[in-house]
């Protein structure tokens, strides 16, 4: 058993005050047990539009605050989970990344955002530069393995599809959700299905409003919310265990009755014919 915890604030321009929160956050979800805390997408820097702000702030792995996220997990002892505005060397585009330390100050695993958020009206693709389909990274606490995802990539169940096919059992999922109409629900809906589809824990930490639309929470492998946070700044915490797991899927064996394996796009689509 291995308790999480995922953490609901607003990052604004300061990133020193950025890392001061976090510290008072990871701080507390320590205090309240957890081994595994999440912060939110754009955890480094968030400004009220996605533009030239954020690739000025970006950082490359060594930089001042990933380095003051690496400290914070060597200090409190946990494994700590954050997005970062990561400097690309000869690009004018930045990619939007999840770096994961652990107790001992290591990196434990890196995830880029895949999928880019042009869609409801923005436009991150003008100063993000999507990752690259490499092989998921994976971590392991106590037994369990966790994985991780952003945000809008969360509308692509293959994505989440493979990183259990590479032995997940939790996914960590930060986010930048931005409010608008229905985004609540398909938040809630679809951090759910990726719970119930792949019976795994998915522990999916937002931002608070104005930049993000709240509902942190912690989902079991049927899809029960075991924690959530609402529009509150704090933190929330549950138990996530393999024998849970093992429960749910000896109910609904559905990743052992799958038919179909997840390909990249440009292996398995025919070339399309025009037609006079």
């Amino acid at each position: 058993m291995v308790d999480v915890a995922v953490m609901q604030f607003a990052p604004g321009q300061d990133k020193p005050e950025n890392l001061r929160t976090l510290t008072t956050l990871v701080t507390e979800a320590a205090a309240r047990g957890a081994k595994v805390a999440v912060a939110p997408e754009y955890a480094m820097f968030t400004a009220p539009r996605t533009d030239e702000r954020i690739v000025e702030s970006s950082e490359s792995l060594d930089g001042e605050f990933v380095s003051g996220l690496r400290a914070i997990a060597s200090k409190v002892g946990v494994h700590l989970v954050a997005g970062i505005n990561e400097h690309l060397p000869g690009d004018d585009r930045i990619s939007n990344t999840l770096v994961a330390f652990g107790p001992d100050g290591d990196l434990a695993a890196t995830y880029r955002k895949l999928h880019l958020y042009d869609a409801f009206g923005y436009k991150e693709s003008d100063v993000i530069r999507a990752g690259e389909i490499v092989a998921p990274e994976t971590f392991e606490v106590d037994g369990l393995t966790f994985g991780l995802q952003t945000c809008y990539d969360l509308r692509f169940p293959e994505v989440t599809r493979r990183i259990v096919d590479a032995g997940a059992d939790v996914l960590l999922l930060p986010a930048q959700w931005v409010p608008g109409p229905l985004k609540e629900d398909h938040w809630s809906t679809l951090v759910r299905a990726r719970a119930i589809e792949n019976t795994i824990y998915v522990v999916a930490a937002d931002q608070s409003a104005r930049t993000g639309a709240g509902a942190s929470m912690i989902v079991d492998p049927m899809g029960v919310i075991l924690a959530s946070l609402g529009e509150r700044v704090g933190t929330a915490v549950a138990t996530v265990c393999a024998e849970r797991i093992a429960e749910v899927r000896e109910k609904n064996p559905a990743l052992a009755l799958r038919r179909f394996t997840v390909a990249e796009m440009s292996s398995v689509l025919p070339t399309r014919q025009c037609r006079e």
